[in-house]
């Protein structure tokens, strides 16, 4: 049974599941340096595909795609080192929730820096998920100032 947003209808566990898929998807295109819709092919044919948002999925590793350039240079200012210079899991787990809190603004601040949270718990290093929650924060209450004073 779905978990269901109360007001949107959006399925929230598919949601969390397309974001897995699209930190794994954005890690794997980092790493490997192949176009982004040769990954994403490739993830498009597992079999959690089926259960996760596909269209979310695909939101986000093409808006990361697209914008990184932009998110590398916003996210600059609450980092302590280069973009290129932080673990890989957690450089794609700051791209994916920079592109959320930049480019959709329908999901809410706290949703995005939660989810990365737990990506990076799951996937990253030991302690990166406070990295990302520290990076992640500073990053909400500029980008998203109104919505973060609330």
């Amino acid at each position: 049974m779905a978990t269901r947003h109360p007001k949107s209808g959006i399925d929230l566990a598919a949601r969390a599941r397309a974001r897995r898929r699209a930190l794994q998807a954005v890690y794997a295109w980092q790493v490997s340096g192949n176009p982004m819709p040769r990954v994403v092919a490739q993830f498009e044919h597992e079999q959690e595909m089926e259960v996760a948002d596909l269209e979310y999925f695909k939101d986000l590793v093409a808006g990361v795609e697209r914008e990184r350039a932009g998110i590398d240079q916003k996210l600059r200012g609450f980092l302590d080192r280069e973009v290129d210079e932080v673990d890989p899991i957690e450089r794609a787990v700051l791209r994916i929730a920079a592109y959320e809190l930049l480019h959709r603004v329908d999901v809410p601040y706290r949703v995005v820096i939660n989810e990365a949270i737990e990506v990076a718990k799951r996937f990253g290093s030991e302690n990166g998920h406070t990295y990302v929650n520290g990076v992640l924060d500073l990053a909400a209450a500029d980008w998203r100032a109104v919505e973060y004073r609330r």
